[in-house]
């Protein structure tokens, strides 16, 4: 069957469009790019997407422009000088703005205006993220861009290295200023392509959102284990108990409940968040390494920024949750050792009732010897009595008394009577 006329998966054009989905800026230097991240605070990955689209929309309606198509997760189109680059992500939207040409002052807080106060304020969430890059050539000499930068930005935490085989210079102190944005500049050489400068540029928005929704794993660090330090003690405390009489199983089982079902609510209230940290984190180690950086003069770069600050958060994220994850398993492992000592407890107690069984079933079993004996007694009795009535005729004509009669019976009877008890007693069993 030729090729053409084979059915085609339903997911096939879907999947290879998503590789072309989010396409990297084409920029020319000079130019600005203005950029912010949106996140709910809260479960922000089941957020109303569809707020996000009228937030969108508000902003595009306000120039005029077209809109994207319904269900659309990026977009792209102006917005009066700028160009405006929208995508949304699993937990955030972002909005960058990339305009020609420079203002008089550097990282003027009006280039941040073509995201409009109001309009920000009436995001479906808050702002996480506000960046300023200044995009322009390089300076004639090393040194005179140097200068700029301590300039601009603060010397200790300063970061810069010159970046895809020494295409561009990139700088930024990581820090945000009075306006509330954060500031990176690229000094670009001459000659260098319109895309890989939008690569540059996107890269750097990547790196810094990323960080940021990464180190939000360390909030939420501390937080747990605070809480990890206050069950701490008591699941150690428990756990020795283990070794004592001086509690009951089943109070120290009810306990240990307690806290496992804590660390359960634990476990599962933070996994996403740490997992989502983990997955951030090697975005941002991978942005910084495709950068290709090459340090200059002495300088710490971008990945030694992130080497010295960066990491060591998500070092304690990590250790947090390899310690949740040990409690956890911690008290499984004694629970598993409580249930394993109620377990021999009750073992031993069902033993002694067992004894305590067969010594009242001899006790029964003796108690029906002595009523059987009782009863073969009675029952020869009665039978006694029948059989002196009904052989007394017999008696009187051989000239034997009533008494002597009676008496001649007693033990034939007697020996029926147990014989008969003995039979049915043997048929039973």
């Amino acid at each position: 069957m030729p090729n053409d006329h084979l059915p085609d998966h339903p997911l096939r054009y879907a999947l290879v469009n998503e590789l072309h989905a989010r396409p990297f800026p084409v920029l020319r230097a000079p130019c600005m790019a203005a950029y912010v991240a949106i996140k709910e605070p809260v479960s922000a990955h089941n957020r109303d997407r569809g707020a996000d689209r009228a937030h969108l929309l508000n902003l595009l309606d306000r120039h005029g422009s077209a809109h994207p198509q319904p269900g659309a997760t990026h977009f792209s189109g102006p917005i009066g000088r700028a160009e405006l680059k929208w995508e949304s992500h699993t937990e955030f939207v972002t909005y960058s703005a990339f305009t020609p040409g420079l203002s008089a002052r550097p990282f003027d807080p009006f280039e941040a205006e073509v995201f409009p106060a109001d309009w920000v304020a009436q995001a479906p969430g808050k702002r996480l993220v506000s960046v300023l890059i200044r995009v322009e050539q390089m300076p004639a000499t090393r040194a005179e861009a140097l200068a700029r930068l301590d300039e601009w930005f603060v010397a200790e935490s300063l970061a810069l290295s010159e970046v895809v085989d020494g295409a561009a210079i990139i700088a930024g102190d990581f820090r945000i200023d009075a306006g509330g944005h954060m500031r990176f500049a690229v000094f670009v050489r001459e000659g260098v392509g319109e895309r890989r400068i939008g690569r540059i540029v996107q890269r750097l928005c990547e790196v810094e959102t990323y960080r940021a929704t990464a180190m939000l794993g360390l909030s939420r660090a501390r937080d747990l284990s605070t809480r990890l330090n206050a069950l701490d003690p008591r699941l150690s405390a428990l756990v020795a108990a283990l070794d004592t009489r001086d509690r009951s199983p089943e109070a120290l089982l009810e306990d240990l409940l307690d806290i496992s079902a804590e660390l359960e609510a634990l476990s599962a209230r933070f996994t996403f968040r740490f997992g989502a940290t983990a997955a951030y984190e090697a975005i941002v180690n991978q942005r910084v390494s495709v950068m290709r950086e090459e340090r200059i003069d002495g300088r710490q770069t971008f990945g030694e920024f992130m080497m010295r600050r960066f990491d060591p958060a998500m070092r304690t994220v990590k250790s947090t949750e390899a310690r949740l994850k040990a409690m956890t398993e911690r008290a499984a492992r004694a629970a598993e050792l409580l249930r394993t000592r109620v377990d021999v407890e009750r073992s031993a107690q069902n033993q002694r009732l067992l004894e305590s069984m067969d010594r009242r079933a001899d006790l029964a079993l003796r108690l029906q010897h002595t009523v059987e004996g009782l009863s073969v007694v009675a029952i020869s009795y009665y039978a006694v009595s029948l059989a002196a009535y009904a052989a007394y005729p017999l008696g009187k004509a051989v000239g034997l008394s009533k008494e002597m009669l009676t008496a001649t019976l007693v033990l034939p009877v007697i020996a029926g009577v147990w014989l008969m008890v003995r039979r049915i007693k043997q048929a039973m069993h």
